[in-house]
């Protein structure tokens, strides 16, 4: 039994039907919880000094942000086959709030550490945004929908590190000193995290036919008995998840990476204030507003040319790009072409994501959650391990950023492993022409009713 009635276009700017409603409201979400797992990212030389953290410890503090949320995300994805999206993401963002809140209790490096450790869990909404609008949204137009909900959400990445500066400053305004300050400002994502919880209970529904309980009540949805665990034993064993995997640590992880590094980056690196170094480190997080969507486009674009072959050498192409423009990124001495460095490798990794994505819900449709959990956590394991680059003593940041673009331009070898069978290319086709089909008989409906 697959899931029936899904959207065969997206209508921007139309709130009528439920996929569109959906679609709004899980990259809006998605956007918070970035706010939220990330406001404290631009504050982060007033922090060191509060804490007096060292290096070492700000890098440690920089893996445990992206470390939980590995879990969290391989746990989220069956979670989501099982109950659904929707209560899936109230609980997320309810009980992600409360760290994000309690975060300014920090007295010292062990209670930071431990509260970015437990903010990171919020890092797991990106795979429940996947995974609604996979359920939502047909197969001529999937990758857009996913690639547009995600960039749209991790634009919250770079409105981080614009506002944060901002709400801090406002606080300072009232007359608090730095060090509460800060402390202060992490209020103001928790609250909205908290509300955005119970706002997506009622807001959305799980599939475009209702709730899975009422689905599986009247029987147009597989029993929810044992769901969670069979769909993900079924993602652990297909190689192809796991090649997904790496892929995503080589492109999210390392947009999660620069989000946490960018604003400190440029503030010692060209000795920028830190209003400043958060503008400029706002601009790579920014180019989500339309580069993942990018992505996605040219991955459906290249899918109607050449199949779920296209998808995959799309793929190949965008993010090899992406290790190039990070090689030349690092080596950029001058402010104005650092920049300009920055936006274009930022096009690059955002695209790499969308089309990564665009391949995700053709893996293997009984286990969608799972294969969007699994790969999602990839995206996390990339941003751990290049966090121990920019721990290093003896490793300069710039020296970090240059020997993550020659990982990342390696790993796009790896699209090679992502293979389709003639039969499943074929029946994918036929599922993608008949969604173009009834896109088609939509309009035509709405020419004869005019």
């Amino acid at each position: 039994m697959e899931i029936k009635n899904k959207a065969t276009q997206i209508k921007l700017f139309s709130l009528k039907t439920v996929q569109m409603r959906t679609f709004h409201t899980t990259w809006f979400a998605f956007f918070l919880a970035f706010f939220g797992w990330f406001g404290i990212a631009p504050l982060m030389a007033i922090v060191r000094d509060d804490l007096m953290l060292t290096k070492t410890q700000i890098g440690n503090t920089i893996i445990a942000s992206v470390a939980i949320t590995v879990l969290v995300r391989v746990l989220i994805g069956p979670l989501c086959d099982k109950i659904g999206s929707r209560k899936a993401y109230t609980w997320l963002l309810i009980l992600g709030s409360l760290p994000v809140m309690g975060i300014g209790l920090s007295q010292n490096y062990e209670t930071f550490l431990l509260f970015r450790l437990a903010i990171g869990g919020v890092g797991a909404a990106f795979v429940i945004t996947q995974y609604h609008t996979s359920v939502m949204f047909a197969p001529n137009c999937v990758g857009t929908a996913n690639a547009t909900t995600a960039g749209w959400g991790n634009l919250g990445g770079g409105v981080t590190q614009i506002v944060m500066p901002l709400v801090f400053t406002a606080i300072l305004s009232l007359g608090v000193n730095e060090f509460l300050g800060w402390r202060l400002a992490m209020v103001v994502p928790g609250v909205v995290l908290f509300i955005a919880g119970f706002a997506y209970h009622f807001l959305t529904q799980d599939a475009p036919d209702g709730n899975y309980k009422e689905l599986r009540e009247r029987g147009e949805l597989e029993p929810s008995e044992g769901k969670g665990m069979e769909s993900l034993i079924l993602a652990i064993k297909d190689y192809r998840v796991w090649a997904l995997f790496i892929i995503y640590a080589a492109c999210f992880g390392v947009e999660l990476t620069i989000n946490n590094v960018a604003a400190l980056y440029y503030h010692d690196q060209f000795q920028l204030d830190v209003r400043t170094a958060g503008l400029i480190a706002g601009l790579f997080g920014l180019m989500n507003i339309f580069a993942r969507s990018v992505g996605g486009f040219f991955s459906d674009f290249f899918a109607k040319r050449m199949g779920l072959r296209g998808r995959v050498m799309f793929l190949f192409v965008v993010l090899l790009g992406e290790g190039v423009m990070l090689i030349l990124f690092s080596q950029m001495a001058v402010l104005i072409f650092a920049v300009g460095a920055m936006i274009v490798f930022s096009l690059f990794v955002q695209m790499s994501e969308g089309a990564t994505f665009g391949i995700v819900p053709f893996i293997n449709r009984k286990a969608l959650g799972a294969v969007a959990g699994i790969v999602g956590a990839g995206g996390n394991a990339g941003a751990v391990a290049a966090g121990f680059l920019f721990r290093s003593e003896s490793i300069t940041m710039q020296q970090g950023l240059l020997y993550l673009g020659v990982t990342v331009a390696v790993a796009s070898v790896v699209t090679v492993l992502v293979r389709f069978s003639p039969a499943v290319q074929a029946a994918e086709k036929k599922a993608f022409d008949a969604a173009l089909a009834e896109r088609q008989r939509l309009k035509a409906d709405v020419i004869q009713s005019v």
